[in-house]
């Protein structure tokens, strides 16, 4: 009862005298102690391209996933894609090119699970990135559907745009803010009418080419924003490996699911990423985009990349 007492009457002179009580200290970040006090920026993260557009159907040739967001994330996905357009309803939907080739459902929706695995795993830094190619307004159209999600308040807010790759927090520290998810939209972020933590991808992120068709996925600066250096930005491999199905003209490219096994394996990762160091300022990458995330082995291609023991 005197301890009970002693923390209550601590509290509440912490309270009255301004003092900030002491925030619980992460321990275990993204699944390893060992990344709690890496930044951000320094931990190399398996992504799931176009996370929303997942069939079980091999027809289904607009599908870049075979298992649904919750599964990816339970595989240990932590960065989710996705491509928003607006669909028939007059709502942001995540759609495979057109809502007419794959509807994936509305942005709510898929904000409303992401936000159920966050409540459920409070030690994960989850990061977003999705694609705007019709220019949805951030502050009337993406930042309520944040709101009303309820992810808002758990997105990392930067002290000034562009972040400089060695100037984000690390990992135990966005945890124990609570800050603990980070939002890029690769276009429309930087607008008349920005939202402090909806981020421009490619002021920070630089990527590599994607619609891959070589397996040895040479490596290069594809998509690049100033004013940072490439070597200031984190960047991401787009380790996906597609086929031209029809090879006229400028072809039709889709996502290779046969050859996923081996493209999601831990040497074509490594060899990937191995490509790109001399490009990322000798760091590995931050991102690893892959289709078909529940084939290969690319959790311990990501553990080998942080030197760890696969988890």
């Amino acid at each position: 009862m005197f301890s009970r007492s002693l923390w209550a009457l601590s509290a509440f002179s912490a309270l009255a005298f301004g003092a900030p009580l002491t925030r619980r200290q992460a321990t275990v970040c993204n699944g390893h102690a060992e990344l709690c006090d890496r930044l951000y920026s320094n931990v190399t993260y398996i992504g799931a391209h176009d996370s929303f557009a997942f069939s079980s159907d091999p027809l289904a040739l607009a599908r870049d996933q075979t298992v649904d967001v919750p599964t990816q994330l339970s595989l240990g996905v932590r960065l989710l894609q996705g491509q928003a357009h607006t669909g028939s309803d007059g709502v942001l939907h995540f759609c495979h090119t057109s809502c007419a080739l794959f509807d994936g459902g509305t942005v709510a929706d898929y904000l409303g699970n992401v936000k159920t695995f966050l409540d459920a795993n409070p030690n994960e830094v989850l990061t977003l990135l999705f694609t705007n190619p019709e220019g949805a307004d951030v502050s009337t159209v993406w930042k309520p559907i944040f709101d009303a999600a309820g992810i808002s308040d758990l997105a990392y807010v930067p002290p000034s745009i562009p972040v400089n790759q060695s100037s984000w927090p690390t990992l135990g520290d966005m945890i124990s803010s609570g800050k603990r998810v980070v939002v890029f939209l690769d276009a429309g972020a930087d607008g008349a009418n920005p939202v402090p933590f909806i981020l421009p991808e490619f002021q920070m992120i630089w990527e590599t080419p994607f619609s891959v068709t070589d397996a040895s996925f040479p490596c290069s600066i594809d998509r690049i924003n100033g004013p940072l250096p490439s070597e200031e930005h984190m960047y991401m491999i787009n380790h996906s490996l597609n086929i031209n199905i029809i090879p006229i003209g400028d072809g039709v490219i889709v996502s290779d699911p046969a050859d996923a096994p081996t493209t999601n394996g831990v040497d074509s990762i490594l060899a990937n990423a191995n490509g790109c160091v001399p490009l990322g300022a000798n760091r590995n990458p931050n991102f690893v985009l892959l289709d078909f995330v529940d084939q290969g082995d690319a959790f311990t291609a990501a553990d080998q990349l942080h030197g760890l023991a696969s988890s």
